[in-house]
């Protein structure tokens, strides 16, 4: 029993229309291999994301703390720019760099 011609051909277009929807699903835009990587690359942001968020609220912490105050300031200025106040006396204490004792005690 032989199929018609139109049969065929309507056939063979669903044939392809199926070969194309699966070529999408599996391969193409939109995929299942592209979603999931997708997914990977918003996870891979939002963890920076909420690292960058904590840098920033530790650096509003400082800004708030240097427009209030007085001591902010004062620390910055004795541990980044070695400063001492009047009548003080600076100490400074130098390690060994190799850490050996007996090279310092000779």
């Amino acid at each position: 029993m032989a199929m018609l011609p139109r049969r065929q051909i309507v056939l063979a277009l669903l044939a392809l229309a199926l070969v194309g929807l699966q070529w999408r699903l599996w391969i193409g835009e939109g995929s299942i291999r592209h979603v999931a990587s997708l997914k990977k690359a918003v996870a891979t942001q939002s963890l920076e994301n909420q690292r960058l968020f904590e840098r920033n609220r530790l650096m509003d912490a400082d800004v708030a703390d240097l427009k209030s105050g007085m001591d902010a300031i004062e620390e910055i200025a004795r541990k980044d720019l070695g400063m001492v106040r009047a009548g003080e006396t600076f100490f400074l204490m130098i390690e060994n760099p190799t850490g050996d004792s007996d090279a310092a005690a000779q």
